[in-house]
């Protein structure tokens, strides 16, 4: 279960609101009532960032055997598209 603060509070009362992080709950900061962030246990955290790389994982196996292209090439064929579009600035250019 999670307690939904403001910005406002959680400033005010930083120090309870990262002691129940650490005691494991999930704080819900609200702007204009809006959910924008969650301040969560480091085991929660960690526990995502590990996830995330497994499914990262998971996907390149699943392009292992996938055709690769040369940087040469890869270069080449941006530059070739760029120029074709005409969007092919150069430094000088103005943006």
């Amino acid at each position: 279960m999670s307690e939904n603060v403001t910005i406002r509070e959680a400033r005010a009362h930083l120090a309870e609101v990262v002691d129940k992080a650490e005691a494991g709950e999930v704080t819900v900061l609200t702007r204009k009532g809006k959910r924008v962030a969650a301040l969560v246990p480091i085991e929660v955290l960690d526990a995502l960032d590990e996830a995330a790389d497994e499914l990262a994982a998971r996907e390149a196996e699943r392009h292992r055997d996938d055709p690769t292209v040369g940087m040469a090439e890869l270069l080449a064929d941006l530059f070739e598209t760029g120029a074709r579009d005409g969007g092919g600035h150069t430094a000088g250019d103005a943006a």
